[in-house]
């Protein structure tokens, strides 16, 4: 049987020397029996090992079993002729008779270590990362590129869970995938369409392709990974897609079958799909339905002839979005050579917007071409490049004639250098608008005509030519000749007519005014202003300015209307408020539609310093006081005159003896190109520098036209300035009251007596005390009380006013001969040198002034 072993057979003592060999140990270590036999083992042993080798024998006898082939140790065999060689020892304890022996059955290994060096060669030339794992996942064998990847010694794997290189939140699936592919072997290659990851030593992660091969071996099992980084790969992914999300056309790849593989986002914004409708989808999707069946013949003929074609190739092309519209697009296609075979990128741009583009230049060039007026283009150094049907028309030259030609053909000799100086401009980026001069035509005749040039650019800005509107204007020309004849005789007309209205204002004593008027330089020249200052006795006057909306003579005619009807309703006594009602039912019978007019009344009562204002929509009236500055003189806001239905409202305010009213109107603060506001604003800053002593009223309306309007030639409205300085205070003033009883008359002929002695006028008592009889006589029969008795002296004259609450206004008139009432009035007209009766709120009041250089009459 030892014989027959196909192994060497070595049978040793307890001390190691040998007792039995076989002719397979001759050949094996090259000795003979005999050379053998009674010799220690160790004569097998190569000498590096033989002093540790009586150590492991005496081991094995202490600890006797059965130690397998292959068991796990590296062992080396020597031969006679001193060469070693790799052998796998099975020992096999012996009791006998004799004592221990201990069998071993010695293999030479050799050309399976060799078959080992050649895989473990093969393993480490692999470009991949190689783990061999058995079936319960421990690593068996690795190489040095898994070190290199994973960042472990090798040490550190071999014998370890597979799981060690695997991210943690794999690692609970992990064992039932490696169950799962050990029941179903096969070989998995790079790249099966797996998202996976492994996990470096140091806890970094990265993106790996695994393929997987499964190898059957004596000892069982074994499964070899080759494990490939991707992180390049992934990283250029990610670049192409950021490029591909980035590109400003909508982008479509679909694989050789017409099956669209990736698409961005400008795709689902073009065409209104989510991506997920689109990818795994034909291409056709996109196509409208007419397209869709010679779809797939264009795209097998561009299978077979692949190249790169531009947008724009000529080609009228459409896509579909999802809600059935239709758009025209350009297509850019490239083919893509990939692994998995032919791919075509579709670069696909909506030209929706250039398509309307153009054929808004189609119908710009047919206007162009059909416009009535001459348009010609035409170079830098003015040579003609277009020349439309109208120019032909207007020069009488056809577009062969002027083709190529300079644009100094049209314009008469004497004109040549304006020519240079257009195109000088034109050359500068400037653009000519309106240009009005003479042009020559083909028969030598000379038209009147209208040129707007402007230059034309290139795409970066630069000036390369121009082009030229050109309108006849001859009979424009000829109708402004004549327009600007009636124009100025109608003018003539209207300012004449202004003047005349407008009247001069009378001298008032003791009441200094300066007034300025300027009809305006531009339109019809005059318009609707109007001032007037009207005494209304008893020391008070009535100033009053208004502005008719429009310009010309029906302005005029409207403001001549008013001023009269103003005028009158004034004299009557009636406050302001009053007058303001009227006129507006006097603009409202004019019967002129949508008229307006704003104006201001004001009447200033000397004696108290008080002035009563009211306003229709008309500018603030402002006060200029000596040492104090200007201000704007509070009135309620009332709407203009014509507006209808308005309640007009007034106020009253006292003002100290010297200062000026000034009055305007819009003319003198609104021009064109200021703000109102700031104009008002450097008004009242003038009249403050003005008043800081008290000038003389002439200069100062001067100085404020010419710093509010300076350019006499340049205002387009009517100017009017009215500036009022009030009155002195008189010389002195009593009031009484007195009740409505027949005793008030002789007790208010001794108040006034008494009063005309202390102010020594007793030269004027007899007439005064009569005329004060006559209306306090009548004040106590006719009116309810209390009456009272006003007297004011001045220089001059002698003022001496009834007030009662009764609202009737005495008449003057005959009376018959019989009748003892009734000449009291008559009296006061023929003894007074002015009387007058007036409205008040509480009722009338009736004056009358006598001269007090008069001492007889």
């Amino acid at each position: 049987m030892l014989e027959a072993a196909p192994d060497a057979m070595v049978i040793v003592d307890d001390t190691g020397i040998i007792k039995l060999v076989n002719a397979q140990t001759e050949a094996l270590f090259g000795y003979q029996r005999g050379e053998l036999l009674g010799h220690p083992v160790e004569l097998l042993v190569p000498g590096r090992f033989r002093a540790h080798h009586a150590g492991h024998r005496d081991g094995y006898a202490n600890n006797r079993q059965v130690r397998p082939m292959g068991a796990g140790l590296e062992l080396n065999g020597l031969r006679k002729d001193g060469t070693e060689f790799p052998v796998e020892i099975s020992l096999s304890p012996l009791e006998t008779s004799d004592g221990l022996l201990v069998s071993a059955a010695v293999r030479d290994v050799s050309d399976r270590k060799a078959a080992e060096e050649r895989f473990r060669g093969l393993l480490e030339a692999a470009p991949d990362a190689m783990v061999i794992v058995d079936d319960t996942g421990i690593i068996k064998l690795v190489n040095a590129q898994t070190e290199a990847l994973f960042g472990y010694q090798r040490g550190e794997l071999l014998g370890h869970p597979v799981e060690l290189l695997v991210p943690g939140r794999f690692r609970a699936h992990h064992a039932g995938h490696r169950d799962g592919y050990a029941n179903n072997r096969q070989v998995r290659p790079m790249g099966a369409g797996l998202e996976l990851n492994g996990l470096r030593k140091d806890g970094t992660e990265f993106p790996v392709e695994i393929s997987l091969s499964p190898l059957e071996t004596s000892d069982g099992l074994l499964v070899s990974a080759a494990v490939r980084d991707v992180s390049d790969r992934k990283a250029a992914e990610e670049r192409f897609r950021g490029l591909l999300e980035a590109a400003p056309d909508a982008m479509v790849i679909v694989d050789d079958t017409g099956i669209i593989k990736l698409v961005n986002a400008q795709t689902e914004a073009l065409f209104g799909y989510q991506r997920g409708e689109l990818l795994g989808h034909p291409v056709e999707l996109l196509v409208p339905g007419r397209f869709r069946a010679h779809h797939a013949g264009h795209r097998d003929g561009y299978a077979n002839n692949r190249q790169v074609r531009p947008m724009g190739a000529g080609l009228e092309l459409n896509g579909l979005r999802k809600d059935g519209t239709e758009f025209p697009v350009e297509i850019s296609l490239s083919p893509l050579e990939t692994s998995d075979g032919l791919l075509v990128s579709a670069a696909v741009r909506d030209v929706s917007d250039r398509k309307a583009a153009e054929e808004r230049i189609n119908e710009l060039a047919a206007l162009v071409e059909s416009s009535q007026d001459a348009i010609l283009a035409k170079t830098l150094d003015g040579h003609i490049t277009y020349w439309n049907a109208a120019a032909q028309r207007l020069y009488g030259y056809t577009r062969a004639e002027v083709m190529g030609r300079h644009v100094a053909l049209l314009a008469s000799p004497e004109r040549r250098d304006e020519i240079a100086v257009l195109m000088h401009r034109l050359r500068n980026g400037e653009r000519v608008e309106h240009f009005e001069t003479l042009r020559l035509t083909r028969s030598g005749a000379l038209l009147d005509v209208d040129i707007t040039l402007w230059p034309t650019r290139a795409a970066n800005g630069t000036v390369t030519g121009a082009c030229a509107i050109v309108r006849d204007i001859s009979d424009r020309k000829q109708a402004e000749a004549e327009l600007t004849v009636l124009y100025e005789q109608q003018r003539h007309i209207a300012l004449t007519l202004q003047r005349s209205l407008m009247g001069t204002p009378p001298a008032i004593p003791g009441l200094a005014t300066a007034s300025r008027y300027r009809p305006a330089t531009q339109g019809a020249g005059v318009g609707g202003d109007w001032f007037d200052l009207i005494p209304l006795g008893a020391g008070r006057v009535g100033v009053l300015i208004g502005d008719v909306m429009g310009r010309g003579l029906e302005a005029a005619a409207v403001m001549g209307q008013l001023r009269s009807a103003a005028h009158a309703l004034a004299k009557t006594g009636m406050q302001p408020r009053q007058l303001m009602q009227a006129l507006d039912t006097c603009v409202a019978d004019l019967d002129v539609p949508d008229q307006l007019v704003t104006c201001c009344y004001l009447v200033i009562a000397a004696d108290a310093g008080e002035v009563t204002v009211c306003s229709a929509g008309h500018l603030p009236t402002l006060i200029a006081t000596p040492g104090d500055g200007a201000r704007a003189l509070a009135a309620p806001v009332n709407a203009p005159l014509g507006v209808g239905d308005i309640l007009y409202q007034q106020s009253s305010a006292v003002i100290p003896p010297g200062a000026t009213l000034v009055l305007y109107t819009d003319g003198l603060i609104e021009t064109p190109g200021s703000d109102i506001e700031d104009q008002l604003t450097q008004l009242t800053t003038t009249l403050s520098d003005l008043f800081a002593a008290p000038p003389e009223l002439e200069a100062a309306a001067d100085h404020i036209l010419a710093t509010l309007l300076p350019d006499v030639e340049g205002h387009n409205d009517d100017v009017t300035l009215l500036l009022t300085r009030l009155p002195d205070a008189p010389l002195a003033a009593v009031t009484t009251d007195l009740p409505a009883i027949p005793d008030s008359v002789p007790e208010g002929r001794a108040f006034l007596g008494k009063a005309l002695s202390s102010w020594d006028c007793t030269e004027a008592a007899d007439e005064a005390q009569l005329l004060l009889s006559e209306i306090l006589t009548n004040a106590v029969q006719h009116a309810q009380g209390p009456i009272g008795l006003h007297l004011r002296r001045t220089a001059t004259d002698l003022t001496v006013e009834v007030s009662d609450h009764s609202p009737h206004l005495p008449q003057p008139r005959l009376a018959a001969e019989d009748e003892e009432s009734g000449r009291g009035l008559i009296l006061v007209r023929a003894l007074a040198d002015s009387w007058g009766v007036r409205p008040t709120d509480e009722g009338k009041t009736t004056w009358f002034t006598l001269e007090l250089k008069k001492t007889t009459r």
